[in-house]
Formats: C-alpha cells, sequence, structure tokens
C-alpha cells in the first residue's frame, strides 16, 4: 500500500501514531463530543484534530485510555478503528444516540447492543452479509455491569444499522420506500431494540481484526412512539451514556488486570 504518510509514522486520517494513543478507546461519532468524554480522564490532553477524528488521550485508573470521534456512518468509523488498530489499540466501545424502535425504548433510556442489523454497506466490504455483526460479549458484560452500577434504565439487544438517516425518518418519499418500509416492519417484528449507524461497520471489522468492540446509545426519541400517539419525550444530553461507557472500560481495564 502507498504510504500517504510520507513516512510521518502518524496515520493518514486520524493523525495519531503508537505512542498517541491508548489501548483502550472510546468512539462517539461527533468530534465535539471527545472533549466531553476526555473531561472523565486524568491528565486527558487532544492529540490529533484532522477532518472527522479528534482523538484525547489520558489515563483512567492509571492506564493509558483514548477517545477517538468517527464521525457519521459505516465508511469513517471503520477507517477509524482500522487505523487505531495499527497503533495498538485493542478495545472499542462506542458511544452515540440511537432512536428507540419498541415502545418500551424511551428518550433518556441507554441501549447496549448485543449486535446488529447489517443494513448499511460498509460492513458488506469486509464480510458476506451472512456473517453476523456481533459485540464482543467481555464489552457487552462490562457495559451492562455499568449501566447496573450506575443505575441507568437500559436496555439489552439488536440494534439496527443504516446508511440513511433520512430514509428512516421519511422511508415513503424515498424510490425504494418499498423495500425501506417492509424491512423496518421485519426489525420491529424481531424485537430490534432501536436504529443507528455505525455499530455494525465496528462490529465486524472489529471481527476481521480480532478487537473487541462494544456499543452503547443514547436514545434520542422513539419514533415508533409518536406514530402511536405515546409520550415522546426528546433527550439530547448524552452525558449519562458517557458514563456507561467510561465505567465500562474501567470494568474492562479491571477484568484484564486481574488476568
Amino acid at each position: 500500500m502507498v504510504d500517504y504518510t510520507e513516512g510521518s509514522n502518524k496515520q493518514y486520517h486520524t493523525g495519531v501514531g503508537a505512542d498517541d494513543i491508548g489501548k483502550y478507546v472510546i468512539l462517539p461519532g461527533d468530534p465535539k463530543r471527545c472533549k466531553k468524554i476526555a473531561e472523565h480522564f486524568d491528565d486527558a490532553k487532544l492529540v490529533a484534530d484532522v477532518r472527522e477524528y479528534t482523538t484525547y488521550t489520558g489515563y483512567l485508573d492509571g492506564v493509558k485510555v483514548s477517545v477517538t470521534s468517527t464521525g457519521i456512518g459505516g465508511p469513517s468509523a471503520s477507517i477509524a478503528i482500522d487505523e487505531l488498530v495499527k497503533c495498538g489499540a485493542h478495545t472499542f466501545i462506542r458511544v452515540g444516540t440511537c432512536g428507540g424502535m419498541q415502545e418500551e425504548v424511551i428518550g433518556g433510556d441507554v441501549v447496549i447492543a448485543t449486535g446488529a442489523v447489517r443494513m448499511e454497506g460498509t460492513s458488506r466490504e469486509f464480510a458476506p452479509i451472512e456473517y453476523p455483526a456481533v459485540a464482543n460479549i467481555d464489552c457487552v458484560n462490562a457495559l451492562i455491569d455499568a449501566a447496573k452500577l450506575l443505575k441507568v434504565n437500559h436496555h439489552v439487544g439488536v440494534v439496527q444499522c443504516k446508511d440513511s438517516f433520512f430514509g428512516q425518518h421519511e422511508p415513503e418519499i424515498m424510490p425504494v420506500s418499498y423495500e425501506l418500509e417492509n424491512k423496518w416492519q421485519a426489525w420491529l417484528r424481531m424485537g430490534c431494540l432501536a436504529s443507528e449507524m455505525e455499530s455494525a461497520a465496528l462490529f465486524i471489522a472489529g471481527q476481521f481484526m480480532r478487537v473487541r468492540v462494544g456499543s452503547c446509545f443514547l436514545v434520542v426519541a422513539n419514533q415508533e412512539r409518536a406514530k402511536k400517539g405515546l409520550e415522546n419525550k426528546q433527550v439530547h444530553d448524552t452525558e449519562l451514556a458517557i458514563k456507561v461507557a467510561v465505567q465500562s472500560l474501567r470494568n474492562l481495564i479491571k477484568k484484564d488486570f486481574n488476568k
């Protein structure tokens, strides 16, 4: 492969090198959220800010950790995890936002993904569609334990990933409305908890690279509750989901140390 960095020893897209990041990384989508997450670290410093990729590195319980934003969607998320793995990272927790799908999943709750519906394009360039996008079990358990410890109302199960945000919210205007609407109903009937855009790509890429990946999300709102005339509060403050993600890293670090 051509070295587009021209020998800088920094990754081309994220701008990080092996000395810049920890082996445990939190992955938000929004670059502006990185500073907020880094405030939970000790001695956090900005180490790179390139395109949609902002990276801070600090410490949790004496262990070097990082936060790197991925932007929106699977393509940029898969680039981030690829370059971070090349720099030595081995454990990733995505923290983001989602839209609830089942009636009991309401704004302000946290969803922890065990797996993801691969209704996006990026993961298909890693593995055939028959291969499941599954979260790492250690990450799932660490997230569940974190949510319980923090007494956060949470749900655990499968989420749906897509590439078109507005295709989810206004499928009837799309040329392929017949497919979007029919498959949405299938996901609902299968008990899919929420819809988001990155986890399928991250789970598949992580499996290929033999690293651990988990995901948790703040539920912003629930369009299915809105359709049924049920109360549908909106929550945009991601701090609760961030606390779950940070505590899950603490849990993983402790478990790894005890091994």
